[in-house]
């Protein structure tokens, strides 16, 4: 499984409670932080007019590449 890029759709592989996201649910990654662990900064969509952005670790994500490939022809 190839590491998440910027723009890249993933799916989050667990729950984050803290922050009310579920597995399963399917972000946009907005940034990489590399120090001093490497994680995503991800922006989720809940409904039409709330968004979370939360800092995941690689192994708490998955890439879309549908996702990814439909949106790309999309825009």
């Amino acid at each position: 499984m190839r590491q998440p890029h910027v723009d890249d759709c993933v799916r989050l592989t667990c729950d984050l409670p803290d922050l009310s996201l579920h597995r399963g649910q399917v972000g946009v990654v907005r940034s990489t932080w590399c120090e001093p662990l490497t994680a995503y900064e991800v922006e989720f969509h809940a409904g039409l007019d709330h968004e979370t952005r939360a800092l995941v670790m690689a192994e708490q994500l998955q890439v879309e590449e549908n996702q990814a490939r439909e949106i790309t022809a999309g825009a």
